[in-house]
C-alpha cells in the first residue's frame, strides 16, 4: 500500500483535486485535512496529536495547501501542529517556520535583505507619527510607497502613499484597517505600459518555470484582475527567486519579482527585485501558462527528495547497536 498523505487545507477545490490526482499517479492517498480540527490530545496516542481521518497513526507525508484565518490563539495552535509533526519525523512541505517566514511580510523582507537578495526598501512600525516622517522623507527623494497588510494576500488592502502621477494619496489610519502596524515598501513604477511583474515557482531549491502577470492597474496579482502570460525563465530570474525561497528555507515557493531601475531604489544596478514570497503559494493560473504538470513536480519533490532527507535524519537519529 502507498504512502498517506495529509494535504492541510482550508478550502477544498481546483488545488487539493490536483494534488490528489498527482499522489494516486504514484501510488499514495491524499486526504484533505483542515489543521482546524486537528488537536493536541496526550492520552489519545504515543505522539499526543489527533489528525482526523489517521486514527492513533501519524501521516507518512504533510502538503500545506492552506491555513484558515483565526484568532491569535487558533492560528498558533495550528501552526503549533505543523511545528509538532515536524518535530515527530513527518515531512512538512513548507513547514511551519517556512510559512511563518513568508506569511509575515515584515519578516520576509528582513531575510531578503539580510541575505543580499534585490528587494525595495521596506519599513515596518507601530508609530503613525514615525510612519509619516517616512513617508515625507522618502517623497522629498521623488518616492512614493506602497502600505502593505503584514499578513495580506492576493494583492488585498494594497494603498499607495505619497504622489503617483500627480495624485496624492494620505497615509491612512494605520489603528483602523492595518493592525496598528504600518508595513511600508518602497514603490516601484511601472517599467511599461501595462505594467507587469512576474511569478517565478521554485521547487526543491530550483526555478522551474515563470510567467508574467499583466495588469492596468499597478497591482498585478491574477486575483486582481491581472492577466497570465508565457515568460522566459532567465538566469536572473531563476537565480534570484532560487535565492529568495533559500534564504526563507522553503521546499517550494512562488516568487513575485518586479523590473526597476536605479531609481526605484534597487541594489548595485540590480534590474529585478523580489518584492514577495509566498509559501502557500496557488499555481492555477501559472498551470495555464506552463506545459508541464506543477502538482505532479510537487509530489514527485516530496516523494522524492524531502522524504529521502526526513530517512536520512532518522536514521542518524537512531541508537547505534554496540
Amino acid at each position: 500500500m502507498g504512502l498517506s498523505v495529509a494535504i492541510m487545507t482550508d478550502e477544498i477545490g481546483w488545488h487539493t483535486r490536483q494534488l490528489q490526482a498527482a499522489l494516486r499517479a504514484r501510488g499514495c492517498v491524499g486526504r484533505c485535512i483542515d489543521l482546524a480540527d486537528c488537536r493536541i490530545d496526550t492520552p489519545a496516542a504515543w505522539h499526543g496529536l489527533v489528525i482526523p481521518g489517521f486514527g492513533r497513526e501519524l501521516p507518512d507525508a504533510v502538503v500545506v495547501r492552506g491555513i484558515a484565518g483565526g484568532s491569535f490563539e487558533q492560528v498558533t495552535k495550528r501552526l503549533g501542529v505543523l511545528h509538532a509533526l515536524r518535530e515527530l519525523g513527518v515531512p512538512v512541505y513548507n513547514d511551519a517556520r517556512a510559512i511563518e517566514r513568508s506569511v509575515d511580510k515584515s519578516m520576509t523582507s528582513l531575510l531578503l535583505h539580510a541575505a543580499r537578495i534585490p528587494t525595495p526598501p521596506t519599513w515596518a512600525t507601530e508609530s503613525l507619527a514615525q510612519a509619516q516622517r517616512i513617508a515625507i522623507r522618502e517623497g522629498a527623494a521623488g518616492h512614493a510607497l506602497v502600505l502593505k497588510p503584514l499578513f495580506g494576500s492576493q494583492g488585498k488592502g494594497l494603498r499607495l502613499v505619497g504622489e503617483v502621477e500627480g495624485v496624492h494619496h494620505a497615509l491612512p489610519d494605520i489603528d483602523t484597517a492595518y493592525g496598528g502596524l504600518a508595513y511600508l515598501q518602497r514603490f516601484l513604477p511601472a517599467a511599461s505600459t501595462p505594467g507587469f511583474d512576474w511569478r517565478v515557482l521554485v521547487i526543491g531549491g530550483r526555478a522551474v518555470t515563470a510567467m508574467r502577470r499583466v495588469s492596468e492597474h499597478w497591482v498585478h496579482n491574477v486575483a486582481q484582475g491581472a492577466r497570465c502570460e508565457p515568460a522566459d525563465l532567465t538566469p536572473e530570474l531563476a537565480q534570484l527567486a532560487e535565492g529568495a525561497a533559500l534564504a526563507l528555507g522553503m521546499d517550494y515557493a512562488g516568487v513575485d519579482l518586479m523590473p526597476s531601475s536605479p531609481r526605484a531604489g534597487a541594489r548595485s544596478g540590480a534590474g529585478i527585485q523580489v518584492i514577495e514570497v509566498n509559501g502557500v503559494a496557488a499555481w492555477q493560473g501559472l498551470q495555464r501558462v506552463t506545459r508541464f504538470n506543477i502538482a505532479a513536480a510537487l509530489v514527485d519533490d516530496l516523494l522524492g527528495r524531502r522524504l529521502a532527507l526526513a530517512d536520512s535524519a532518522a536514521r542518524s537519529k537512531a541508537p547505534r547497536r554496540a
